[in-house]
């Protein structure tokens, strides 16, 4: 597997000095390191690990997101299920969802939100200064969200820093807690 952490500080669980100091500067977290050290484990039983790129990763209630680069992802979705039962296991995360990274937030949201469409992703201004983004979805994909809306909201803030509001057509979605 590649990733901004040295493998062999993986293997060894002992940080060299660059990468503690991306620790330090937050480029990785401790969600990073565990997960990155998982993967290292899984490469002997799925081999297409060794050539998948590990961008990070964000746990987010009991949802772990895993971000890798997107021609990553469809290999690590070959193994089925398989593989994403088992990482579910080693990490104690009832959800598991593989990501493609992406510095665009359009394309981001958009693979965030799959398999629901997106129908429109709007700018909006607010009077205090703040600033939100507003994602529509059509009524009849409001029951395919991967899950439910306040995860969505919280998994753009801590990846992209987005402060999202959700509409379904017309309708602002918010989630029975």
């Amino acid at each position: 597997m590649l990733s901004k952490i040295c493998t062999v500080d993986l293997k060894s669980g002992i940080l060299c000095s660059k990468c503690e100091e991306k620790v330090k500067s937050g480029e990785i977290s401790e969600s990073d390191l565990k997960v990155a050290k998982i993967l290292l484990g899984m490469e002997a039983k799925y081999p297409a690990l060794q050539d998948t790129y590990f961008h990070g990763s964000m746990e987010a209630g009991n949802t772990l997101i895993v971000l890798v680069k997107k021609e990553d992802v469809n290999r690590l979705l070959s193994y089925g299920g398989r593989f994403l039962k088992e990482l579910s296991e080693r990490t104690g995360k009832k959800r598991v969802r593989i990501l493609p990274y992406n510095e665009e937030p359009r394309r981001f949201l958009e693979e965030l939100f799959a398999p629901a469409t997106v129908l429109a992703i709007n700018t909006l201004w607010l009077p205090d200064g703040s600033i939100e983004t507003k994602v529509v979805i059509p009524k009849r994909d409001a029951r395919k969200l991967p899950t439910n809306v306040e995860l969505l909201k919280e998994l753009a803030k801590k990846i992209m820093n987005i402060s999202l509001r959700v509409e379904v057509e017309g309708q602002v979605l918010t989630w029975p807690s």
